[in-house]
């Protein structure tokens, strides 16, 4: 019998909102007169996408990408499939990338290069949390909400294996 990870709190929903409201503002300037096109990636980023947006006070359009090379691991495989129906009005568009976490950065190069081709006006990359001890390539986040440990974090939105998403805190899983 595999026993439950014990949870520690990392952050609280107080300082999940905080990064939230600053990465808003960030976005704001940046995107006001733009009419971006926000691509978020599922499942992990749909939390932090609808915290964000009702916060960016502009136009905007919202797609979806469903990316994964976690599967129901805590390491990544190192292979970034893509679900069908990706999005394809992308051309000339301001696009901003939506992520959960940035990890070994091979999901965010694999989506920025896959979207890259599609000609975009612009494109840049927003995260809620970034792990950077963990990196295998290197990727710009252009909008970083919070720097997390080289540990396994799950809740607002991240998953363990689908667990953990409906937690309002940040928690990092101790095995």
């Amino acid at each position: 019998m595999v026993s439950e990870p014990e949870l520690s709190l990392l952050f609280t929903k107080d300082e999940i909102a905080a990064a939230v409201s600053r990465l808003a503002s960030e976005i704001g300037r940046d995107y006001l007169t733009k009419h971006p096109l926000l691509i978020a990636v599922l499942k992990g980023s749909f939390v932090f996408l609808a915290d964000l947006i009702r916060q960016l006070d502009f136009p905007l359009e919202i797609e979806f990408v469903r990316l994964s090379s976690y599967g129901k691991d805590t390491e990544s495989s190192g292979r970034v499939k893509m679900a069908p129906g990706a999005p394809s009005q992308i051309k000339g568009r301001h696009v901003l990338i939506i992520e959960d976490i940035i990890d070994t950065g091979l999901t965010a190069a694999f989506l920025l290069d896959y979207l890259r081709r599609k000609k975009p006006a612009s494109l840049k990359l927003c995260s809620l949390t970034d792990k950077p001890e963990r990196r295998r390539v290197m990727v710009n986040i252009d909008y970083r909400g919070l720097t997390v440990p080289d540990k396994f974090i799950a809740g607002y939105g991240i998953d363990c294996d689908e667990r953990y998403r409906h937690l309002p805190d940040i928690y990092v899983l101790e095995q």
